[in-house]
């Protein structure tokens, strides 16, 4: 049954589809090498190490890799080493790219830069969080909770829309999303609450594609069928979520943490909407966040290169919108 998908799953299905090429940006850390020594080790990765040469080549040897067998990129510096992770992206050498030890907000400056980054015409990057929570029965992806601050109706739409792509990566058809606030009904005083509704009319009039949308929707309604029923809701969504749509990156940062560190939740987590898919994991984050966090970039690298190529070419969506500002956009430092 593909929604009691849980993250080895995940694994198991990258695996078989072999090894991406990925760049590593400030790839000397012990825990990064770790994780890369694992995925390796399972064929899921080739990966192209991206650091000071001296460090990443002695750490290289603690783990026990051959640096000469190695793909290592010498740079010095943060902002170089994400550089040069671009440039083998444009180049395509590269499959994906992966955040090591370096600052989230230093590489997607890199990554979003309007000209030499990895945006993609017409779309707009976003961050999704693919995360096992030990008491739900299926993988939930929350979106936006590191990128976006505070997107208004437009850029919901496309946070969405990226949410459903990764969906479709991991094999879900049609996702039920559910559009979060802090009550179930619409109240003007509340925006989340009218975005909630204008999303959930716009998916049934195909402006968003591909998911079954349902809001406003507190949490407890999302995920729990007995709190849904109990509030008397009638919905497809609750209770039975596989995305969940915040209103703003605060929020999404706060539920994502606290299933983390007080539900035992383990977070996958990529940057979509890019020309390559990007792992951003937190500098403290486990090795099976890392090794579930590179799973899920394989999927989506995989499920784009199987695309016909013409729907590959097209980029714009019914949810294009103008080139994001900069301002739009301010990853947080992890």
């Amino acid at each position: 049954m593909v929604g009691a998908m849980r993250m080895q799953d995940l694994i198991e299905r990258a695996k078989n589809k072999g090894p991406i090429r990925l760049a590593v940006v400030g790839a000397g850390q012990g825990l990064v090498l770790d994780a890369l020594e694992q995925a390796r080790s399972i064929g899921l990765v080739e990966p192209c190490l991206i650091g000071n040469t001296g460090e990443v080549t002695a750490l290289a040897k603690q783990h026990g890799w051959d640096p000469n067998a190695t793909c290592i990129a010498a740079v010095n510096g943060e902002s170089a080493a994400a550089e040069t992770a671009v440039r083998l992206a444009h180049e395509r050498r590269v499959d994906a790219v992966m955040k090591g030890n370096i600052h989230t907000d230093v590489l997607m400056r890199v990554l979003l830069h309007e000209a030499d980054g990895l945006r993609v015409p017409g779309r707009r990057a976003s961050h999704v969080f693919l995360v096992e929570v030990p008491t739900y029965p299926k993988l939930l992806c929350i979106t936006d909770a590191a990128v976006n601050i505070a997107p208004d109706l437009s850029a919901k739409a496309q946070l969405l829309q990226n949410a459903v792509e990764v969906t479709r990566a991991i094999g879900i058809e049609r996702a039920k999303a559910a559009i979060l606030s802090a009550v179930e009904t619409v109240n003007p005083a509340i925006s989340s609450t009218l975005d909630a509704a204008a999303l959930t009319l716009m998916a049934r009039r195909g402006q968003i594609q591909g998911a079954l949308v349902d809001g406003p929707l507190a949490f407890d309604n999302a995920i729990s069928a007995v709190a849904a029923k109990e509030k008397g809701i009638v919905s497809d969504v609750a209770g039975d979520a596989d995305i969940i749509l915040v209103p703003d990156l605060v929020s999404g940062n706060v539920l994502v943490k606290n299933l983390e560190y007080l539900a035992g939740a383990t977070l996958a987590g990529v940057a979509v909407g890019l020309a390559a898919p990007v792992i951003l994991t937190s500098r403290a984050d486990p090795v099976p966040a890392r090794l579930s966090s590179i799973a899920l970039a394989a999927l989506l690298h995989t499920g784009v290169v199987s695309k016909p190529a013409a729907e590959r070419s097209d980029v714009r969506s019914v949810t294009s919108i103008a080139p994001q500002p900069e301002a739009a956009c301010c990853p947080l430092p992890s």
